[in-house]
């Protein structure tokens, strides 16, 4: 199995990548939702090939726990596209990324994932720290900033329901198997919502077309490789290091959309990373714990 080091590496490159996702999602051309359902509809034939391969674990059948977290991604994505047409990639994408306070405390309840006390500090920090970047943000962002905070924190609420199924869905599956049911189950959900809200289901342009593609792409690595860090990192850990996705966002945002990365917001950036680092380094085993669950010589 792979060393934890190389489990914290694939988890920052994926959440590096997911901060593409709202980039992606302005340049559709479509409707928010419907931007959501062609991410899966892209993502689902990789999926496929991925978990049907020689040598893989199979398609197998959905279990209840891949169910809830295609559940949850259907709220998940409608509530954050709309967020991310309402207020500014770097309110809706940190917002979003709260995440962390609802998943450690579920983990403790549902995994029995005790946090250190230096743990907690650092998810104090992280917090702090996004929500210093939002109130950061320069205010006449997005056509309506306050109602699209509210989505984004709201948000919160399914983004850590999704990380609680998958944590529960590993534990007896393949990250492929969880990504495939879990994306299969939520595709028809997304585009029904897009029905129902009358919104463009079809993108208007090639371009518009590709960013459709991207996010496919996005899905299968970044959030292929958070459901993968999952089965092999404390699923608080895993919520907090991927706080880096609103960082890369904000970026993004500020390079392509000229969305004003403020000195406020950078503070609230630097703040998150450091927490990051603290909470890694709280989270590590402990040298008798390494040693207890270390095998044993042949």
């Amino acid at each position: 199995m792979p060393s934890r080091p190389a489990a914290l590496i694939v988890l920052i490159l994926a959440a590096l990548v997911l901060g593409f996702a709202p980039i992606l999602v302005r340049l559709t051309d479509a409707g928010p939702a419907a931007s959501g359902f062609w991410r899966f509809a892209f993502a689902l034939p990789w999926l496929l090939l991925m978990t049907a391969r020689s040598g893989g674990e199979g398609i197998g059948r959905p279990s209840g726990w891949m169910a809830l977290a295609g559940g949850m991604l259907v709220l998940d994505l409608s509530f954050w596209h709309y967020s991310i047409a309402l207020t500014s990639v770097a309110n809706a994408t940190t917002l979003t990324n709260l995440t962390p306070v609802v998943v450690t405390l579920v983990g403790w309840w549902l995994f029995r994932e005790r946090p250190r006390a230096l743990f907690v500090v650092a998810l104090a920090a992280a917090i702090a720290g996004a929500v210093t970047m939002s109130l950061g943000a320069d205010g006449g962002q997005g056509s309506n900033p306050p109602l699209g905070d509210v989505f984004a924190g709201v948000t919160a609420l399914w983004y850590a329901g999704y990380f609680i199924a998958v944590k529960g869905a590993r534990g007896a599956h393949s990250a492929g198997r969880v990504m495939l049911w879990s994306t299969a189950i939520a595709a028809p959900g997304l585009l029904l919502v897009a029905l129902l809200l009358g919104e463009d289901v079809l993108p208007d342009s090639w371009s518009g077309w590709a960013a459709c593609v991207g996010l496919g792409v996005v899905h299968v690595v970044g959030q292929g490789g958070v459901a993968w860090s999952l089965g092999r990192l404390p699923t608080a850990l895993t919520a907090v290091t991927v706080l880096i996705q609103p960082i890369a966002a904000a970026i993004l945002g500020w390079l392509l959309f000229a969305e004003t990365l403020t000195l406020v917001q950078a503070i609230g950036g630097g703040v998150v990373l450091g927490a990051i680092v603290l909470a890694q380094l709280s989270s590590a085993p402990k040298k008798k714990d390494a040693e207890a669950v270390a095998p044993a010589s042949p």
